[in-house]
């Protein structure tokens, strides 16, 4: 299981500055059993939305927004409401982030954080990773994580040192920047490489489960575990 905890509200209004309608994703799997991502999430957000005035063009929670099969099956049957939008909002890990990001042509923007566990992955094994840093920088990149995906972590572009696509420290890899580059490119939001992302606060991620969260149901379950 991941664990993820709500973004905030103003940080979320400031990802959809450029968009008129959203479409709203949830999880039914980690993040409805945290809260974070569930129906009753979905619908919350959905209110928020509508009072500021955003048009909701449609809702759907989905039982694992990893397993992109699933998730791309359930969202071929609500393609009309989906190319209706601007973009995507979705409520879930940032594993599921990304995963949808690879489903649609269209801007996904992250609605919540996802936050250490003690390097647990998601219930579905896939290729998309998640640092659970707590600040999720997804909306920025295209969907595309820049801390899994460039191997130097780097969070403001690419380090110069790529040749021909692929990374400098390894190379039968391919550069995560130019994969975030042709993601933004191929949605028409370059502009997000002008934004600064600051230095991450490594203590939430690096050293294993925060302190607050080591008192908790989860955190009980994973000790137990080992």
């Amino acid at each position: 299981m991941i664990l993820s905890e709500p973004k905030p509200w103003e940080e979320i209004e400031g990802y959809l500055e450029e968009d008129d309608s959203v479409f709203l994703l949830g999880c039914d799997g980690c993040d409805a059993a945290t809260g974070d991502g569930g129906a009753e999430r979905v619908g919350e957000l959905s209110e928020k939305l509508e009072e500021g005035g955003w048009d909701v063009t449609g809702t759907k929670v989905i039982e694992f927004l990893c397993n992109k099969a699933l998730a791309g099956m359930k969202l071929a049957r609500v393609s009309d409401l989906v190319e209706a939008s601007d973009s995507l909002l979705v409520s879930c890990c940032g594993i599921g982030v990304q995963a949808v990001s690879k489903l649609v042509d269209k801007q996904v923007h992250p609605a919540n954080d996802t936050v250490s566990m003690g390097d647990f992955h998601g219930t579905w094994p896939s290729e998309e990773t998640c640092k659970r840093c707590g600040e999720c920088l997804l909306d920025y990149t295209g969907g595309i994580c820049p801390l899994t995906m460039c191997v130097k972590g780097l969070l403001n572009g690419a380090c110069g040192g790529s040749y021909e696509g692929r990374c400098e420290v390894e190379p039968d890899r391919p550069c995560g920047w130019e994969l975030i580059y042709e993601r933004l490119r191929d949605v028409g939001r370059l502009d997000l490489l002008e934004e600064y992302n600051p230095p991450k606060a490594r203590q939430k991620y690096q050293f294993g489960v925060p302190m607050e969260n080591r008192n908790s149901l989860y955190w009980a379950l994973e000790a137990e575990e080992e």
